[in-house]
């Protein structure tokens, strides 16, 4: 990727029942890392409509309400060469089971309460974590 070239990330925190749904990250950007449902922003595309769609791709699942941006993370990846803009959105969890549609790039999907979050999380989620966003509390 052309290091002059600021990406835009999309995710999506999911809540059910006070835990959020993470993914186990394969592949080569920060595998073994943890992350929310998420990816690129396409061109002409909507938040809404990407982060529905993102969703649909990496889990199998359909949301109810969408709101946000909820937080904006600025992160960069000076060994990868990458910089990202990621755009946080809350989608409500509606019902089913996470499926790993994209197993090269998904080892697992978890719900994780608060007491039992990962340790190895991506950059930009431990930003949000440490904003003044609570992610267990859902859709308002």
């Amino acid at each position: 990727m052309n290091e002059n070239i600021v990406r835009v990330g999309i995710a999506a925190v999911i809540q059910k029942d006070g835990k959020v749904l993470f993914h186990k990250r394969k592949g080569k950007h920060a595998p073994g890392v943890w992350a929310f449902a998420g990816g690129h922003l396409e061109f002409n595309e909507g938040l809404e409509e990407a982060i529905r769609r993102e969703i649909k791709e990496e889990t199998g699942l359909d949301v109810g309400k969408v709101t946000g941006p909820i937080f904006v993370a600025n992160n960069t990846y000076p060994n990868e060469g990458k910089h990202y803009i990621t755009l946080f959105m809350n989608a409500e969890y509606i019902g089913g089971e996470a499926k790993i549609m994209e197993p090269e790039k998904c080892e697992c999907w978890n719900w994780f309460s608060k007491e039992e979050l990962p340790e190895n999380l991506m950059p930009p989620i431990i930003d949000l974590i440490k904003s003044d966003y609570n992610i267990f509390e859902g859709i308002k």
